[in-house]
């Protein structure tokens, strides 16, 4: 659980905008922890939420309307805080469109951060796959998100650097999904993890990452910009007016961030 916000402490890359975003009043994001065998953050997924506690069903939008969501995550997480403020040192997982991954709307220059996590949606076509081979050479990791055998996923495999399966899937299809899934030594990631016994069945499969309820709620976080205060300076002979007679100690405030508005909400 997130308790303030800080400013990165490094040099970050610059702030992360895009005008389709049309990003209104306020702006928020999903949060949900993946962890290792050992509790550990390996990364944190970042999701579309608009402040409501249920989740919105992106998946299900027309792919512009996918986009911009997509963006208003990235302009939520690469914010002029930079996302060490979200993330600490983890990796950021976020999830991408077609559009993306076929140089058709951009990514923050931060491959050392950003994990490009392909939408079960996009079908593996020639344009996908050249994508996806210049993310890389980019320097990108890429994650195949609700793997479940499909062809075009399957095609995908060769360029994932990991490989997100769903439990009720595994329960569905059984041990081969898995199989499947690690055929190419991507990294194993078990998502929709809820109760204690399907955390111990996926680690005794192999899976190397959880995410899930039972490990983490997803958090949503308010990240509406908070706009510097305009102070108005007194006119000089105002000033000479109220003047003190004792010595003035010249103070610079600085504008930090609260703690973040926490909601519980559904992945």
């Amino acid at each position: 659980m997130v308790s303030a916000l800080a400013v990165d402490d490094v040099a970050a890359a610059p702030a992360f905008t895009h005008p389709r975003a049309q990003v209104g009043p306020r702006l928020y994001v999903g949060r949900q922890g993946i962890f290792g065998h050992d509790g550990q953050v390996h990364g944190y997924e970042f999701l579309y939420r608009t402040g409501r506690s249920a989740p919105v069903r992106v998946d299900l939008w027309p792919a512009e309307a996918q986009d911009r969501a997509t963006l208003r995550v990235l302009q939520a997480t690469f914010s002029p805080l930079g996302v060490r403020a979200l993330a600490s040192d983890a990796l950021v997982f976020v999830n991408f469109t077609r559009a993306f991954l076929v140089g058709e709307l951009p990514l923050p220059e931060e491959p050392n951060r950003l994990v490009v996590e392909v939408v079960e949606s996009v079908r593996a076509d020639a344009r996908v796959l050249a994508g996806l081979r210049r993310l890389r050479a980019r320097g990108f990791r890429v994650a195949l998100d609700d793997f479940v055998g499909l062809t075009g996923q399957v095609a995908m495999l060769p360029y994932a650097d990991y490989v997100k399966v769903d439990v009720r899937d595994i329960e569905q299809r059984g041990p081969r999904l898995v199989e499947l899934a690690r055929s190419h030594g991507a990294t194993l990631v078990a998502e929709r993890i809820e109760h204690p016994d399907q955390m111990a069945a996926c680690r005794e499969l192999g899976f190397d990452l959880f995410q899930g309820f039972h490990l983490e709620p997803t958090y949503v976080l308010n990240r509406t910009p908070v706009p510097s205060p305009q102070v108005e300076r007194p006119a000089p002979r105002a000033l000479q007016a109220v003047r003190p007679r004792g010595p003035v100690l010249e103070t610079t405030a600085s504008l930090g961030t609260g703690a973040p508005e926490l909601g519980r909400a559904a992945r």
